[in-house]
């Protein structure tokens, strides 16, 4: 059996303080709360701007040992270079501090925009230009430009510590079964992606590594996930344990659905504890 785990995609929203989080939890806490009961959390800041390495460190510190972060690729490199030239983006995402989680670096998300076609010349180019182990991407990151001047982390270490990667697509495009095949020639994981029927679900284990984002059950990123709903998932989930990791993050955050469908999943699957939610 590989490992599961159970998490949330992210962790700083303001409906959640006195419901997910103890009346009075200082924001500060709020990582440190979630870190006891979940066992993986994304960190989607990084999707939307190179963050600080003593982000990295403060956040690496918070959690317990034995926790691991998803981290979201940068919108810059996926939906504004369409995954073009990689090489220089690439360094300077990794040269922001992802290295400084250390043993707590997880798999290393990228979501495609959904006016992006399956070109699959395009893509092997990028899947090629990813780094595969912690010493990989130091050195990847030692290539940054002036931006990341001053600021940059470019050394572990773990060199020898394996770094994984999963895609998430959303054009129909990517139905072509010549795209799972790309993705197990390079070893990197297909998201199963939960979208409320808006965008293509695609099911294929292309690495040992299955990385599933449940954005909502019948409305996007808001409606959460029933008994039934989750029971089916939990099925899905032991299934595909039998034969690879398996990560699970809930992105329903709009309605404070997502940890409570995280630990009602975990529970299921007996990897997490159960926690009780403030009235």
């Amino acid at each position: 059996m590989g490992q599961i785990r159970v998490g949330i995609s992210g962790w700083r929203y303001p409906p959640w303080r006195g419901v997910f989080y103890p009346p009075g939890l200082p924001q500060r806490q709020e990582l440190e709360y979630a870190a006891q009961h979940l066992s993986t959390i994304e960190i989607n800041g990084s999707f939307y701007s190179l963050q600080r390495p003593e982000s990295y460190t403060a956040w690496a510190q918070a959690t317990p040992h034995g926790f691991e972060f998803a981290v979201k690729g940068g919108r810059f490199i996926t939906h504004m270079k369409r995954l073009r030239e990689p090489e220089t983006v690439l360094a300077n995402f990794f040269a922001q501090g992802l290295l400084d989680l250390g043993e707590k670096l997880g798999p290393v998300l990228w979501q495609l925009p959904p006016t992006l076609a399956f070109d699959a010349s395009q893509l092997a180019g990028f899947l090629a230009s990813l780094p595969r182990t912690h010493g990989a991407a130091a050195e990847l990151a030692g290539r940054h430009d002036h931006r990341l001047d001053g600021r940059a982390v470019t050394s572990t270490q773990l060199p020898d510590r394996r770094l994984r990667h999963a895609l998430e697509v959303r054009h129909q495009s990517f139905l072509d079964p010549a795209f799972p095949e790309l993705l197990r020639q390079h070893d990197v994981a297909l998201v199963v992606a939960d979208t409320a029927g808006k965008f293509p679900v695609l099911r294929d284990v292309t690495s040992d590594l299955v990385y599933v984002r449940l954005h909502g059950d019948t409305e996007l990123y808001v409606s959460g996930y029933d008994d039934e709903a989750l029971d089916r998932w939990a099925v899905d989930v032991l299934a595909w344990a039998e034969s690879a990791d398996v990560y699970v993050y809930f992105d329903n955050d709009a309605k404070v659905r997502a940890p409570v469908d995280a630990m009602a999943l975990a529970d299921r699957l007996g990897v997490s504890p159960d926690i009780g939610f403030a009235e």
